[in-house]
Parts: C-alpha cells; sequence; structure tokens
C-alpha cells in the first residue's frame, strides 16, 4: 500500500437488477470511509472493466474524486460497454478467470450485493488478511 491505496470493488453485474440509487450511496459512503481512514494515500480503484453494474457506478465516483481507475476481466467483458479505466487487464476466457490478477491487485474490498463469484472474492480477500467493506443490497426480481 506504501503511497497508493488499491480499492477492489465487486458487485452486481447485468442481467441483474438493483437499485442504483442505493449502491451509489453505499459507494460513496465506503469511499469516505477509506478517505478518513487513508487522507494522505493517494487512492485507485479496481474493478471489473465494464461501464455497467456495480463497476459503472464505482469508476464514475472515483474519477469524480480523481481516483486512477484499473480495470480486470476476462474476454467476456468486451461483450460489454467498457469504462475508459486508466490500465487494463484481461486475463482468461470465462468470468472468474480473472479474481487471482483482481485479488493481487487490491489492498481493500468493497462489495456492493452481488453473487457467487463477488462472495468468493471476498472469501479469499479475509484470507489474505485485507480490510473488507461488505453491503447487502437486495437484486430487484
Amino acid at each position: 500500500m506504501a503511497n497508493e491505496l488499491k480499492i477492489g470493488v465487486v458487485g452486481y453485474s447485468p442481467p441483474t437488477k438493483f437499485d442504483e440509487i442505493k449502491a451509489a450511496r453505499m459507494i460513496n459512503e465506503a469511499y469516505d470511509l477509506l478517505e478518513s481512514q487513508y487522507p494522505k494515500i493517494k487512492k485507485t480503484v479496481v474493478s471489473g472493466l465494464t461501464n455497467v453494474g456495480v463497476p459503472s457506478i464505482a469508476y464514475r465516483e472515483a474519477v469524480k474524486r480523481g481516483y486512477k481507475t484499473i480495470g480486470v476481466a476476462c474476454e467476456k467483458a468486451y461483450d460489454f460497454l467498457l469504462f475508459p479505466v486508466n490500465e487494463s487487464f484481461i486475463v482468461g476466457k470465462e468470468w472468474g478467470d480473472e479474481s487471482s490478477k483482481f485479488l493481487s491487485l487490491i489492498d481493500v474490498i468493497i462489495r456492493i450485493g452481488g453473487g457467487k463469484q463477488s462472495a468468493r472474492e471476498v472469501l479469499e480477500s479475509k484470507v489474505q488478511g485485507k480490510q473488507i467493506i461488505e453491503y447487502n443490497l437486495e437484486s430487484i426480481k
């Protein structure tokens, strides 16, 4: 971490629907908490590269705050609109193939809802001793 805090953000992406206003409030709350804990350290947001779902919300707020952005995804990300991140990594063909690369890049993980992959990445982050910030957010049927 030294002079840069890398913040991983995981959570819902299409086709799952969720309350985007609540998700944005949760992202802001988590970023504000990290600002208060690490006030003089540069921040980078690392998420799933796509410009949809929770990653899109996380990236948009990161840009507003002047944070750097990194995208980590598998080749399936190309099926979606991509966020114009500062740096990106494509790892593997299937969702989940990129998890170890993603986890290797982050110091903290924020989970906003999400499915099995988000849960696995949070569990692995706990094993690795990373700071975890989790929000439960119901999906909309």
